[in-house]
């Protein structure tokens, strides 16, 4: 087996990210998107995501996409600009092998470059379904900053989301750059 490669992704890679992000709509609690956004709409996505000033990675192994990971604003206010919140999707058979700890890492790096000082994750079901998520920020060092309870409701049930952050780089020693 070969190494794990994290490169930038692009939009060769969408019906990939397509087929991950759709079994994770489809079966789980992670995104609360009731129906699988089609191949044209998560390039679009992509496509603003890059054209934003964020990254978007790719993790391969022999040629197979097996996760991918991106930041984007969290708050559209320009007081919130040095914040991001991930997303970190990976394929179904893939889970557990480290796939997520490598895309976040390579994720907080490439941000920190950036010069982003905060993350945030919005972890939907945290306490449930979702757990593994929880248990992957918690061990990069994120915090859990608060949990809103029953605020969704997707396959049937109420879910709560939970925010965790992470500092970035300078994170609030120093103002952000303009």
């Amino acid at each position: 087996m070969t190494m794990l490669s994290i490169r930038p992704a692009t939009a060769h890679d969408i019906p990939a990210i397509a087929a991950i992000y759709g079994d994770a709509v489809r079966n789980g609690t992670a995104s609360w998107e009731l129906e699988p956004p089609d191949e044209a709409e998560l390039l679009r996505r992509l496509n603003a995501i890059l054209a934003g000033g964020y990254p978007y990675l790719a993790a391969e192994r022999d040629g197979l996409l097996l996760g991918y990971a991106y930041a984007s604003a969290y708050r559209p206010r320009p007081a919130y600009r040095a914040t991001v919140e991930n997303s970190i999707y990976i394929a179904a058979g893939a889970q557990g092998a480290g796939i997520g700890s490598a895309l976040l890492a390579a994720l907080m790096h490439d941000c920190a470059g950036r010069g982003f000082r905060q993350m945030i994750a919005v972890i939907g079901d945290g306490t449930g379904a979702s757990i593994g998520s929880r248990r992957l920020h918690e061990r990069a060092g994120f915090r859990l900053i608060g949990v809103a309870e029953t605020i969704g409701f997707k396959h049937g049930r109420w879910l709560d989301q939970m925010l965790m952050q992470k500092e970035l780089g300078e994170g609030s020693e120093t103002p952000p750059a303009a």
